[in-house]
């Protein structure tokens, strides 16, 4: 999941580099969405550990 945030990261960069705004917004859009999920999922597991439960999936 972080790597499919950071390749709509690198697709924003480089297409607002190129000057296409449109495109270079949306990618940053889904990079920051699937990246905050990222971090709520890692908080989550965290927080199932501390307590205890051996086997998420």
């Amino acid at each position: 999941m972080l790597k499919a945030a950071l390749f709509f990261l690198l697709v924003a960069l480089i297409a607002g580099a190129l000057g296409f705004t449109g495109i270079a917004g949306a990618s940053m859009g889904i990079a920051k969405f699937i990246f905050f999920l990222f971090i709520a999922l890692a908080v989550i597991a965290f927080i199932l550990v501390l307590m205890g439960v051996k086997a998420l999936f």
